[in-house]
């Protein structure tokens, strides 16, 4: 059964360019939230009547933080709310399973780094590897290394390494036994051929459109040999080895 809880916005912040990390106040989601679940938030405008799903980015106490980019009038109505009560059904789908490794590599890429603290602080003693666009997208980065080494990459090289979170994973996977994942499509693919390639499991957060968040409207759907699955219900984790790009 789906729970729609009223979070109390306690703190809005932008922490890059265009990146709003919000904290939201309700002791029920946050007992229940797993790492890699999502919540799906009414931003109570009459000209964007569907919710919007967003990771949970952490988990403190009874708060949850949530991070999300500014990328269309939704997400720009949610950033100018300033306190007051969010109705939000959450926790949605299936999360990262912690116990499959514990040897564990994290590789973040853009908006996919958020999901992943949560991940992180579960995990004893994480490889780290993030990826963003350009030094205006870098963040977290002090949140990540205080659970474990932790290494950035951009794509223009104005900060940390000049490439791709995935290039500097590749060259610390000594003793690793899981690969955890989550960002763009081809991010997850090249970490899908890694798993292959080294024998080495991974599970991947898919980043997928979602229209209802509950299964209902087939808009976040996957391709995975076992046919096609419903990203907000089957995942958005997947067994790397499941999904078919």
């Amino acid at each position: 059964m789906y729970q729609v809880r009223l979070c109390e916005i306690i703190q809005k912040r932008e922490i890059a360019k265009n990146q709003i990390e919000m904290l939201l106040k309700n002791k029920d989601l946050a007992n229940e939230a797993k790492p890699g679940q999502f919540v799906h938030i009414n931003i109570e405008s009459e000209a964007h009547l569907l919710r919007r799903p967003i990771s949970i980015c952490d988990i403190e106490g009874d708060v949850v933080k949530i991070v999300f980019e500014i990328k269309g009038e939704g997400t720009a109505v949610l950033a100018k709310r300033e306190g007051g009560v969010l109705d939000v059904i959450g926790p949605l789908g299936n999360g990262f399973d912690l116990k499959k490794g514990k040897n564990a590599v994290i590789i973040g890429g853009g908006l996919g780094v958020f999901p992943l603290l949560y991940l992180a602080k579960g995990l004893e003693n994480p490889k780290i590897f993030l990826g963003f666009r350009n030094k205006d997208m870098v963040c977290m980065e002090d949140d990540f290394a205080k659970c474990g080494k932790t290494l950035v990459a951009t794509d223009d090289g104005n900060y940390g390494y000049h490439g791709f979170a995935i290039d500097l994973a590749k060259k610390e996977l000594e003793g690793c036994d899981i690969i955890y994942a989550c960002g763009p499509a081809p991010m997850l693919k090249a970490v899908k051929a890694l798993s292959e390639e080294t024998g080495i499991k991974a599970e991947i957060s898919m980043e997928q459109r979602m229209g209802c968040g509950i299964g209902a409207c087939l808009v976040c759907v996957c391709k995975t040999k076992n046919g096609y699955e419903k990203v907000c219900q089957k995942g958005p984790v997947f067994d790397a080895s499941e999904v078919e790009f």
